[in-house]
């Protein structure tokens, strides 16, 4: 079966976004357990975010995908 790649998984700014929210999944398993649904989960979807909106914004035009990398 033929594996399908998306325009926006060859961007350096998504690579690397995948990699920091690796790292912020790693620096946040040391946090306090108190921490999980405060600091730790805030991280969390802050990093993860850049990823979902690289990928979300690629799916418009130029001009408004510039506007979800910002």
């Amino acid at each position: 079966m033929k594996e399908i790649k998306f325009k926006f998984e060859d961007l350096k700014l998504y690579q690397k976004a995948l990699d920091f929210v690796d790292t912020t999944c790693k620096i946040t398993e040391d946090f306090p357990n108190n921490e999980n649904f405060g600091l730790t989960s805030q991280y969390r979807r802050a990093s993860t975010s850049i990823d979902l909106n690289t990928a979300e914004g690629s799916g418009y035009s130029n001009t408004q995908y510039n506007r979800f990398l910002i």
